[in-house]
């Protein structure tokens, strides 16, 4: 049989070539046929299922005090938007231009923060109070320039980059201060760029009239952060600011965007989670031809608002009781003739709680400041040598003086280390191991009742001694001295003396150290926050409760209430009622002993504190009242008040506004 001859690997070759030939022109032909003759079919296709969703403001929750007066709200405010969406970029320009004419027309700011400036000669120079912003534009992420170029080249550069040669130097200079911005802000078809906010009522009419042949730029409506009472009560309330490049790293997990507007500090930052709402969106749809249509919208979700247990009647009536202190003190020097007899006082704090339930009533530090200049006077108020932005009430730690023997006696007495009818001779110093200590008088043979009203350092500091400073310690942070209170914002701990923190700060303890701790000096400091909850401990017969500021938060239209505080013990004292009685009593004593508060018309319990330091000594004061059935307990710190009648005024004017709605001494 005859085999068929198989073809030559030649032919195979020209078979594949063919194959391959003909593949390449089909594909070819339709590449064709897809990039002339059906371009614009599918340039169609591709555009019309371009979708963008642009992120609305949430609407976040408003600050009240305990009886719904307005402390931060929220207002209407109005800015102008440059919406991507519907500005072309050929069209850019001359809207800028246009719009910047109209809003400085009729006395507007816009958003200029560019660091370059036309100065008097009518050149281009840097902004000399903006360095950091110059470096930035020189930056290799920005416009990668050597560090000598000047201003003209910079702006050459931009003049080119956004095409805006041909137009006048303020107007050049004007877009590239807008565009440069814009690009700092992420401006994209998903992020809107806000040319200008604040923008008042009557000018949001004449612009909305004027802005309506300019496609692309809109008037809105926006919420504006309003602070009621500003001055009451800012440490507590605190301020919102624009989310800085730190807080957007640690938030962003949690929807915020890098333009988005946080709480800062106080409420506002410890509840920013309540406050904040959730923001809605709106998706745009964007055909071939440019042509924008919403698709879908979802609306914001407001945030909770919160009650505080603050009353700003009892705040108003105590920043000017601290401020009539400071004065009283600085008045003082001059009449003694002496600097250091107050005339170096500049700031005071106090603290009044309800002792039913260890709620802050009020809490004021001075000098203090108002929340809607916090940031236009920022640079001010920063380099106040008087520091009003620092909460002296919740962060000012000082040492207590004689306000801290009560706990001693309680203590003392609990642990057996004396009696009540344990006397000590008074002889106006002590001395122990090297150790001396002065009286402010000579008391002879003292017991625990007149030491307390006679405040005798003498009887304390032996009674320190036989109590030990372990005991010392214990008794004191049951207290809620030496810890935090748990109030629900930015406290200090404060400090308690003993050799741990002795130990820490290089210094040497020893058993005589105890005594001088024992009368509220040595490294004992603590806040006003602090004194007030250890009285309300004492009142509250031993029992320490959480010390808190909010009271309850409910949703924006007050319908439902999220979460009501309640009663929170804490800890005890861990002292008997009848040792706690003792010490109650000789407070009362004391207190009707004293000038001012013995004329009060309802029985009080109170000591009094002077504490040695650098400088004039820190006048302080604690109280509660009513003495058989307390409500409020009040702690007064004056930094440098010299007499202890300064801390004590204030006390008096607190109860007199508590029990009797006045607001002055009289």
């Amino acid at each position: 049989m005859k085999r068929k001859k198989r073809p030559s690997l030649k032919a195979r070759y020209i078979l594949i070539g063919v194959f391959t030939a003909f593949a390449v022109a089909v594909l070819f032909g339709r590449l064709v046929e897809w990039q002339v003759f059906q371009s614009e079919y599918y340039d169609e296709v591709a555009t019309a299922s371009a979708s963008y969703t642009v992120e609305t403001d949430g609407i976040r929750g408003e600050i009240f005090d305990k009886n719904g007066v307005p402390l931060a709200v929220n207002e209407t405010g109005y800015k102008i938007v440059i919406n991507k969406l519907f500005m072309p970029d050929k069209r850019l320009n001359d809207a800028i231009t246009r719009t910047v004419e109209m809003v400085e027309g009729m006395g507007g700011k816009w958003k200029d923060n560019f660091p370059i400036v036309i100065d008097k000669n009518g050149n281009y120079a840097f902004d000399s109070g903006k360095s950091e912003s110059v470096e930035k534009l020189k930056s290799k992420d920005r416009l990668n320039m050597n560090p000598y170029s000047t201003a003209d080249d910079c702006m050459a550069i931009l003049a080119e980059k956004y095409d805006c040669k041909d137009y006048t130097k303020k107007q050049t200079r004007d877009i590239a201060s807008v565009r440069y911005n814009m690009e700092n802000s992420g401006y994209s078809y998903t992020n809107p760029y806000v040319f200008a906010d604040g923008i008042s009522e009557n000018q949001m009419l004449s612009l909305s009239e004027k802005l309506n042949d300019i496609k692309g730029i809109s008037v809105e409506s926006y919420s504006v952060r309003t602070y009621k009472n500003g001055t009451d009560a800012p440490h507590i309330v605190g301020v919102t600011g624009l989310i800085s490049a730190n807080e957007y790293d640690e938030l962003k997990d949690k929807g915020y965007g890098y333009t988005d507007i946080i709480g800062k500090n106080g409420v506002e930052q410890a509840f920013e989670e309540n406050l904040r709402g959730t923001g809605g969106s709106q998706t745009f749809e964007m055909d071939s031809k440019g042509n924008v249509s919403l698709l879908k919208q979802t609306p914001s979700v407001q945030g909770d608002s919160i009650y505080l247990t603050i009353d700003t009647r009892l705040q108003k009536v105590a920043q000017q009781a601290l401020a009539d202190a400071v004065k009283y003190a600085n008045d003082y020097s001059l009449w003694m003739g002496n600097e250091y007899m107050g005339g170096d006082c500049k700031g005071a704090a106090l603290v009044v709680l309800n002792v039913k339930d260890f709620s802050v009533l009020c809490a004021a530090s001075y000098p203090t400041y108002d929340l809607n200049d916090y940031y236009s006077d920022y640079n001010k108020l920063a380099n106040d040598t008087a520091s009003p932005m620092f909460d002296r009430a919740f962060q000012g730690a000082l040492a207590p003086g004689s306000t801290f023997k009560p706990m001693i006696a309680s203590a003392a007495l609990q642990e057996k280390k004396i009696t009540t009818d344990t006397y000590i001779d008074c002889e106006g110093i002590y001395t122990q191991n090297g150790l001396k200590l002065w009286c402010m008088g000579y008391h002879g043979w003292i017991n625990m009742y007149h030491a307390i009203e006679d405040s005798c350092n003498v009887f304390f500091a032996e009674t320190g001694r036989l109590l030990g400073i372990e005991n010392l310690r214990k008794y004191a942070q049951r207290c809620g001295l030496g810890v935090k209170t748990g109030v629900e914002i930015g406290e200090s701990s404060g400090t308690l003396a003993g050799p741990e923190y002795s130990a820490k700060m290089g210094t040497v303890w020893n058993d005589a150290s105890v005594s001088p701790a024992a009368i509220g000096q040595s490294d004992n400091q603590f806040t006003p926050l602090q004194l007030a909850t250890y009285v309300a401990t004492i009142a509250n017969n031993g029992v320490r409760l959480k010390t808190h500021v909010v009271d309850k938060i409910v949703t924006y239209d007050g319908k439902k209430t999220v979460y009501q505080s309640k009663p929170e013990k804490v800890d005890e004292m861990g002292v008997s009622m009848e040792n706690l009685k003792e010490v109650q009593t000789a407070m009362n004593m004391a207190a009707n002993a004293y000038g001012i508060i013995n004329t009060f018309d309802i029985q009080v319990a109170a000591k009094t504190g002077t504490a040695e330091n650098n400088g004039s000594d820190h006048s302080n004061f604690i109280c509660y009242a009513p003495f058989d059935e307390p409500e409020i307990a009040v702690a007064v710190m004056i930094e440098h008040g010299a007499a202890s009648y300064t801390a004590m005024s204030t006390a008096y004017t607190m109860l007199n506004a508590y029990f009797h709605g006045s607001e002055t001494l009289s």
